[in-house]
């Protein structure tokens, strides 16, 4: 959580375009519920995370610019293997496509 408090106390350095969001992803569970600490290896791929950043959204067929339905702060469920993941200043974030958020937690 630190992580998502740093980015954004300062200014993002990532700006989404269209329909976008940039998300950090929250960390996998180290353990299971039994106990048992996961290596690597076999921890789940997250699917859940805070927004940071949001697009202005997309045009529809008639140019008029479609509004985001999520917001910055938002914590979202998203598509196991969606969208791209990029490394800025040593933190991973993923950007992908609004419809590729599933819903929205909380």
């Amino acid at each position: 959580m630190e992580d998502i408090a740093l980015a954004t106390a300062t200014k993002l350095q990532i700006k989404p375009l269209a329909d976008r969001v940039v998300i950090k992803k929250l960390d996998a569970e180290e353990k299971t519920t039994g106990g048992i600490v996961l290596p690597d290896t076999a921890k789940e791929k997250p699917q859940q995370g805070e927004i940071l950043a949001v697009g202005p959204g997309r045009f529809d067929d008639k140019g008029n610019r479609q509004a985001m339905e999520v917001k910055v702060g938002d914590k979202v469920l998203f598509a196991k293997y969606s969208g791209t993941e990029v490394k800025i200043d040593g933190v991973e974030y993923l950007i992908l496509a609004e419809r590729d958020i599933l819903a929205v937690v909380g």
